[in-house]
């Protein structure tokens, strides 16, 4: 029996996510979502990689949410009910807790098994505070559950995660966020387009932390589909793709090897790259566009002294 601050998942059916990643490899430019990277393992590896000096999006955002605090609960309000998409380990979500006062806290992440843990914790701490989780995909499709009030729904979404998705992506994920904060908005941080050197550093980082974390998603994919991927077989790759504004993420063969899982095989040539991440970089101009098409009437915008990261509050 599942504690009771733990919803029913709402992810994909599993075998939904079993013909999704076979597609995705048995393409002519192989891929696997990003969603994969965080299984239990990889989300560790993520808070890990946060934790990283050459990683600047987690620290210049904290200092965003701590610089302009106020002014950010101004614009919010207390009291609503917080929605955390992507919420990993609960902590970014937490910093708010004492200024936000909600009343209500959903945790949503594609890794269940990580967000229960962190979710646990929070009830214990916060007893005043309705704290609850749920897994889903959310890039497919949001599903808030009955027991958090359609009245003041605030949806956090930090550390430029929408930077994930290819802008028609982005588009859909707003709007459905627009159509359920039912008068309530949205707060999220979104990384800004700057040197190719930070850019480089921050996705191959000298320990490797981010090698670990991309290299990963075949533990994953095994896990999943049966698969059997050889992690020695690869090597975490970066190219920074100007024409599109993002950081793309490879993994590139050393050898010419076959994959094999249930009913189906790849053979990839050494070289060939399987595409794990798109990390698109924005200006203050091109995401507020982006809100305007998906219906948001109003923004405010906090940057950094660098211009490195912006924070977002949209209704």
């Amino acid at each position: 029996m599942q504690p009771s601050n733990v919803l029913d998942n709402a992810s994909s059916d599993h075998r939904d996510l079993i013909r999704e990643v076979e597609i995705g490899l048995l393409s002519e430019s192989p891929s696997i979502s990003p969603k994969f990277l965080y299984d239990p393992l990889g989300s560790h590896l993520f808070t890990a990689i946060t934790l990283l000096a050459e990683y600047y999006p987690t620290n210049t955002e904290k200092d965003i949410f701590s610089c302009f605090e106020t002014q950010i609960v101004d614009a919010i309000g207390v009291g609503g009910n917080l929605i955390d998409l992507g919420a990993g380990n609960c902590q970014k979500a937490e910093s708010f807790f004492n200024s936000l006062k909600p009343s209500n806290y959903l945790a949503i992440d594609f890794s269940i098994e990580y967000l229960q843990d962190a979710v646990t914790k929070l009830a214990g701490k916060y007893p005043h505070i309705n704290v609850q989780c749920m897994g889903m995909d959310f890039s497919k499709q949001i599903l808030i559950p009955e027991s958090i009030p359609e009245k003041n729904r605030v949806f956090f979404y930090p550390g430029s995660s929408i930077g994930n998705f290819l802008t028609s992506e982005a588009l859909h994920l707003l709007r459905q966020i627009k159509d359920q904060a039912k008068g309530g908005g949205l707060l999220f941080g979104v990384d800004l387009m700057k040197e190719d050197s930070i850019l480089k550093l921050a996705y191959d980082d000298p320990l490797k932390v981010t090698a670990a974390f991309n290299l990963n998603i075949l533990n994953s994919v095994n896990s999943l589909i049966g698969s059997d991927f050889k992690i020695e077989q690869f090597s975490h790759k970066v190219i920074i793709n100007h024409t599109e504004s993002r950081v793309e993420l490879y993994l590139e063969t050393l050898e010419k090897t076959t994959i094999t899982w249930p009913g189906h095989s790849r053979v990839l040539k050494k070289g060939e790259l399987i595409h794990t991440e798109n990390s698109h970089k924005y200006t203050t101009e091109t995401i507020s566009n982006l809100l305007d098409q998906a219906g948001f009437e109003s923004t405010q915008i906090w940057t950094d002294p660098k211009q490195y990261f912006a924070v977002i509050y949209a209704q």
